[in-house]
């Protein structure tokens, strides 16, 4: 949400937040989502989780350089693009880690309470993130947001995954 309130200071415009976010920005987070869809099946999980995490987290950094620049029209369109294919390349490991670790009878209770708690993990971030940017401004704001990462990023080397062995009929 911080994001967007950013964007409509640097374009001014509410039309081009949206059509930054809700055209170029869905394309490219349903491409993200597919491309990490297709590399999972075909790597695994556990080869691809950490690099799609990075995806996830790095395009970050785009904020930090346009809360300090102020880029034109032209630079936003491609780096809110590449946040957006980051986002959703990313989540879908993050997607197919949640499917991973829902195994059992309640597999998907598990599944939809999984994903209640990720969405928990977002709201109350959001509760302080308006308050935090005002406090520190954007180019701070989003130095933070990447210093925040790097926690989530740690932890993944302590994620316990089995490679699953693929059955192929020939």
């Amino acid at each position: 949400m911080v994001a967007k309130c950013f964007l409509r200071t640097i374009l001014g415009r509410e039309g081009e937040v949206g059509l930054v976010y809700g055209t170029f920005g869905v394309i490219s987070l349903i491409c993200g989502g597919i491309l990490g869809g297709l590399l999972i099946s075909r790597y695994g999980l556990k080869k691809c989780l950490f690099p799609m995490a990075l995806a996830l987290n790095l395009p970050d950094v785009f904020y930090v350089y346009m809360a300090y620049t102020k880029p034109s029209l032209t630079l936003v369109y491609p780096l809110v693009s590449l946040e957006q294919f980051g986002y959703g390349f990313g989540f879908t490991a993050f997607s197919v880690y949640l499917m991973y670790i829902c195994q059992g009878e309640y597999k998907t209770s598990h599944f939809a309470i999984s994903t209640g708690i990720m969405a928990l993990g977002m709201m109350l971030p959001g509760l302080v993130s308006g308050y935090l940017q005002k406090v520190l401004g954007y180019p701070l704001f989003f130095v933070l947001v990447c210093l925040l990462t790097i926690p989530g990023m740690i932890a993944l080397f302590f994620i316990p995954l089995k490679e699953q062995v693929k059955h192929q009929n020939n």
